[in-house]
């Protein structure tokens, strides 16, 4: 069963989960237990004043979780289960449920659920982890991605909308007049968050890859007014649509750490809210935090992994670094067999995450977790003449605040040993 708080239980057993005592003021309050709990690694229950919705942040803010939940022991084998997951479609379909058999009609109204202020400068209260469904109308299928939602009134949010499937499925609708008909999922499984965060062609559903995620196939029901495929398990499912009526949005801190511009949005009119009948938790994501940077980052960490193998005889370890906010920087450990494999280890990592503005490329001597080694390969291994790759105005982050309108300059750092005088560069250990 893709339950959260079946997760949530089996963390509670490993020592993970600590509860936060009383109710937890809706603005910033939230964000320091959540920050803590990046530091020490722990899965928090919390509750919101206002709100009867219990909470629950940090589920995957730890690599060992993620791959707990994936069933990998390491790197290679949580990369090659969402390989695999972005190959094909589920063997199995789905197993349907009855919706009315597991969700409710929700007592209260939109400014009942536990939505957060996260930073000061936050244009309002906002959910993070919220799952939207909606049927693509140019093919006979679904798209499911994460879109931050900002709290308007009662029965209405603005939804972030960044130009990928969910804007493409918009704008068609858009332009034949009609609005647009959504689920919205919120608390759902961490692996199905996981397989909305992915990048599959236009037309595949996510909901989909969670079979080969997880191991079994995933338990749906429809909604009954729009009769959309949502996760069977989650704490709240709304029914909407997104209109026409644009708003202003933001700003919001974003996985960067820096506040987002305010942007005309649209509107989100909700028509009906619905809780589960067993309990769930409410998830909230920390913008900026680790599980947003490994919901975020770690398919794309995958992608540069997929690509760099393809090029180079042996990729040791990719990631993503935290200093990077697992979004854009890079650091690649290879096994080099000929010289200008750092160089091809570096063009497949920008064009396999074209957000990436920086990738330094070592030996699989280096660690690429730890920075002090990496910077030791940068000082002995690199020199600029020959190792320097510079990429001129090409497309990179809008987040990034350096960038215009997205376009930016990269740089790849090949810190490889040369092949022929490699025993002059082999550090020493105690």
């Amino acid at each position: 069963m893709y339950s959260l708080a079946r997760v949530v239980e089996a963390q509670a057993s490993r020592g993970y989960v600590k509860r936060i005592a009383g109710e937890l003021e809706p603005d910033i309050e939230p964000t320091k237990h959540l920050a803590e709990a990046d530091r020490t690694g722990s899965t928090i229950l919390f509750r919101v004043r206002g709100s009867g919705l219990e909470c629950v942040g940090g589920v995957i803010n730890t690599r060992e979780k993620l791959y707990e939940l994936l069933g990998a022991g390491g790197d290679e084998e949580a990369y090659s289960k969402l390989s695999a997951a972005l190959s094909g479609r589920a063997q199995d379909g789905f197993r349907v449920l009855g919706f009315s058999e597991l969700f409710r009609p929700f007592e209260g109204s939109l400014t009942s659920l536990p939505a957060v202020r996260f930073y000061s400068i936050d244009g309002g209260r906002y959910v993070t982890s919220a799952i939207v469904i909606a049927k693509t109308p140019d093919l006979d299928s679904y798209n499911a991605s994460i879109h931050r939602l900002m709290l308007l009134s009662e029965r209405a949010v603005a939804i972030r909308l960044v130009p990928r499937h969910l804007y493409r499925i918009y704008e068609l609708n858009r332009r034949s007049g009609a609005e647009t008909r959504v689920a919205v999922v919120i608390g759902a499984h961490p692996l199905v968050e996981l397989a909305s965060s992915m990048s599959p062609p236009y037309g595949v559903f996510e909901l989909e890859l969670v079979e080969k995620l997880g191991g079994g196939p995933l338990e749906v029901a429809y909604t009954p007014a729009y009769g959309l495929p949502v996760p069977a398990h989650a704490a709240v499912v709304f029914e909407g649509r997104i209109t026409g009526d644009l708003v202003k949005e933001g700003p919001f801190v974003d996985i960067l750490g820096l506040p987002d511009r305010v942007r005309d949005q649209p509107v989100l009119a909700v028509d009906r809210v619905y809780v589960s009948k067993d309990p769930e938790y409410f998830h909230v994501i920390l913008p900026g935090g680790v599980e947003h940077f490994l919901l975020m980052g770690f398919p794309r960490e995958t992608a540069v992994w997929e690509a760099v193998r393809k090029v180079v005889p042996r990729v040791v370890k990719v990631r993503l670094t935290r200093g990077g906010c697992m979004w854009l920087h890079a650091v690649i450990s290879i096994s080099k067999e000929s010289e200008g494999d750092g160089k091809s280890a570096i063009m497949a990592a920008f064009a396999a995450h074209p957000s990436l503005k920086h990738v330094v490329v070592v030996d699989e001597d280096i660690d690429p977790d730890n920075p002090e080694e990496v910077e030791w390969a940068i000082a002995t291994r690199f020199q600029a003449s020959r190792g320097l790759v510079v990429v001129r105005g090409a497309r990179g982050s809008t987040l990034d605040p350096s960038s215009e309108d997205g376009l930016t300059d990269k740089v790849g750092v090949d810190a490889t040993a040369p092949l022929n005088r490699r025993e002059l560069f082999t550090r020493l250990r105690v």
